[in-house]
C-alpha cells in the first residue's frame, strides 16, 4: 500500500468533506428541529446537525455515527475481569474464542499489554479509531487497571479516542479521572428507572462492601446511574445508554427509560436484544426468558425514536473484540503475538490512511445525493426493508455464501435508513452450502423484500425467491444506499405499473446462538 500516494489522491478532495457532510444533514432525518423535541445529535447525524465540537468527536466514532461505523474500525481490551453488579442476562466467559457477546474474551491483559496491542493493531489497522474498555467485568470495578491502561494510551497514541462502558454503580466516584484522560465518550447500561422492574433483572449489586439485594439494590443501582449521567453530561462528556430489550418484563417500560436518560443530557440510546440461548447458561437463558423479534424490537426503536436518536448499528461486541463493527480480528492479535512483535506507531501514516478513507467517505455520499434526485416529488406510502451482505466501506461486496451477517436497510420516498443487521450461520462451508444455514438466514431476512450480494448461487438463489426474498447481484461492489434506492425506485415503477403487487411481509428472528469464529 502506498500511503503517500493515497493521501496525494485524497488531498484534493478531502478539502470538500464540510459541503458534502453539510448534505448529509439534508436526509438523515436528524434535523435542527426534531420531533417531540429530539435533539439534533445522534448516530444518523451529519456536520451539518452538530456543534463543532461535538462533531469531532462523532465523526469517525463506529459506535455513535451509524455512517462512520461502515468506514472505522475499534478495538476493546479486557483488563478488567471483576464486577460488582449482578445480571440475569449475563454469564461472563474466559479463555472463549467461539462466543461473540458481551463479557465473552480470550484473553485476560495487564495495562501494559493492553497498550503494546492498541499500538499495534493502530498500527495494522490505520482506520481504527477508537479504544474501548468494557470487561469482561466492569471497568469502574477495576479502577486501577482502567484508568492505567487510559494513562498509557493518552500518553503514547493522542489520537485515539478513549471510550468507557459501565454499569454505572461506581461512575459517581470516577467522572473526575474519566475527565482527566480525556475520555470524551462513557456507555452506560441502563435498563431500568423503576426499582420494581430492576429487580427482576438484578439479583445483587455489591455496594461499599455490602452486597444488596431485591428492590433495595435495584434502587441504589439506579440512583447511581442516573447521578452519573448527569455528571458527565455537564462535563460535556457524550454519553449513549445501553439498554437490553427483555420481552415481558422491561420492554415497554423502556420508553420511559428513553424519556429519563434523554431529560439528563444523554446523547444516543441503544436498545438491544436480550440475548438468551440456553448455552450461554445466563439465568434467563435458562430459565426460558426469550429474546424480541426483529419487528418488536425495531417498533421499540422506532417508538422512543421521536424522542431521542437511536443507535440501531450496535454488534452487542464481545470484551475483547479488533475491527469493523461486526468483524472480529483479535485472534490475529494474541498475547503470544504481540509480544513478539516490534511495534512503531506511526500517527502521521495513520493520518494519511485516514484521509483516503474520507476520500470514499465523501465519494459515497454524494452518490447518494445524486439517486434521491431520482425520488425527488415520488408519493408513496410504501415502505420495505432490505438486507446487504457487505464487508464495509459503505459497499456490496460480500458474497451472499461468505456472510456472517446481514445490514438491513428501510427504503421509502425519504431514502434508505439503516435500521439493524442480523447475524447468522455461515452458508459456505469449505466449497459447499449448508442447508440448514440457509433456513436460518432467510428466517434472519424473512421480513426483507429484497438482498443485494456481490455475488450468489444458484441453488440459494432459487430458496430465496421461493421465500419471496428477491437476490439482487446486479449492484455488485456498488455503494449501498445508492444502489438500494435505485432498486426501490424500480420496484414502485413496478407497483404503479401493475406489473407486481406490494405485499408486507413476516417477521424476523433475531440470532440467539453462539457465533462461532471463522477459522
Amino acid at each position: 500500500m502506498d500511503v503517500s500516494a493515497q493521501h496525494d489522491a485524497s488531498s484534493s478532495n478531502v478539502a470538500d468533506v464540510g459541503e458534502i457532510m453539510q448534505a448529509i444533514a439534508e436526509h438523515k432525518g436528524c434535523g435542527t428541529t426534531g420531533g417531540s423535541g429530539k435533539a439534533s445529535c445522534g448516530s444518523s447525524a451529519g456536520q451539518g446537525d452538530l456543534p463543532t465540537e461535538i462533531w469531532e468527536k462523532v465523526k469517525n466514532h463506529p459506535c455513535y455515527s451509524e455512517e462512520a461505523h461502515h468506514h472505522y474500525a475499534r478495538m476493546h481490551v479486557a483488563v478488567a475481569p471483576a464486577c460488582n453488579i449482578q445480571c440475569n442476562y449475563c454469564n461472563r466467559k474466559y479463555d472463549c474464542a467461539n462466543e461473540s457477546r458481551p463479557g465473552v474474551v480470550s484473553e485476560k491483559l495487564t495495562p501494559e499489554q493492553a497498550a503494546k496491542k492498541v499500538l499495534a493493531v493502530a498500527s495494522t489497522i490505520p482506520q481504527m479509531t477508537v479504544l474501548g474498555i468494557a470487561g469482561p467485568g466492569d471497568p469502574l470495578a477495576n479502577p486501577d487497571k482502567t484508568f492505567k491502561t487510559f494513562e498509557l494510551i493518552y500518553n503514547t497514541a493522542p489520537d485515539i479516542k478513549l471510550c468507557l462502558s459501565t454499569n454505572g454503580l461506581m461512575l459517581p466516584d470516577h467522572v473526575d479521572t474519566i475527565a482527566k484522560y480525556n475520555v470524551d465518550h462513557v456507555t452506560i447500561t441502563i435498563n431500568m428507572v423503576d426499582p420494581e422492574i430492576g429487580a427482576k433483572i438484578y439479583p445483587w449489586i455489591f455496594y461499599k462492601h455490602k452486597r444488596y439485594t431485591g428492590y433495595e439494590a435495584a434502587k441504589i443501582l439506579t440512583d447511581r446511574q442516573l447521578q452519573g449521567l448527569e455528571m458527565l453530561t455537564e462535563r460535556g462528556i457524550l454519553c449513549k445508554i445501553n439498554s437490553v430489550m427483555i420481552p415481558g418484563i422491561n420492554d415497554q417500560h423502556l420508553v420511559e427509560v428513553n424519556k429519563a436518560v434523554k431529560s439528563r443530557g444523554a446523547f444516543l440510546h441503544n436498545i438491544m436484544p436480550l440475548i438468551s440461548a440456553p448455552e450461554h447458561g445466563t439465568v434467563f437463558g435458562l430459565n426460558g426468558q426469550r429474546g424480541p423479534s426483529a419487528q418488536e424490537l425495531k417498533a421499540l426503536q422506532d417508538s422512543c425514536e421521536g424522542e431521542m436518536n437511536m443507535m440501531r448499528h450496535c454488534r452487542q461486541c464481545r470484551a475483547d473484540a479488533v475491527g469493523l463493527l461486526g468483524e472480529d480480528r483479535s485472534a490475529e492479535f494474541t498475547t503470544e503475538k504481540i509480544m513478539a512483535m516490534e511495534v512503531k506507531y506511526d500517527a502521521d501514516t495513520r493520518k494519511a490512511y485516514q484521509a483516503k478513507v474520507e476520500e470514499e467517505r465523501v465519494a459515497k455520499v454524494t452518490a447518494k445525493q445524486e439517486e434521491l434526485a431520482e425520488l425527488a416529488g415520488a408519493s408513496s406510502d410504501i415502505k420495505v426493508l432490505v438486507a446487504v451482505a457487505t464487508k464495509g466501506s459503505g459497499l456490496i461486496n460480500e458474497h451472499f455464501g461468505h456472510a456472517k451477517e446481514f445490514q438491513v436497510y428501510e427504503l421509502s420516498t425519504a431514502g434508505a435508513k439503516f435500521v439493524g443487521h442480523r447475524r447468522v450461520d455461515l452458508y459456505c462451508q469449505g466449497g459447499y452450502g449448508e442447508e440448514d444455514s440457509l433456513e436460518t438466514i432467510i428466517r434472519a431476512i424473512n421480513d426483507c423484500h429484497a438482498v443485494f450480494v456481490a455475488k450468489i448461487g444458484g441453488c440459494p438463489k432459487g430458496d430465496l425467491i421461493k421465500a419471496g426474498i428477491e437476490p439482487v447481484d446486479q449492484y455488485a461492489h456498488e455503494f449501498i444506499e445508492k444502489s438500494a434506492i435505485s432498486w426501490f425506485k424500480a420496484y414502485l415503477d413496478k407497483v404503479n405499473g401493475g406489473e407486481i403487487a406490494h405485499v408486507e411481509r413476516g417477521d424476523a428472528a433475531i440470532r440467539q446462538g453462539a457465533l462461532i469464529s471463522a477459522a
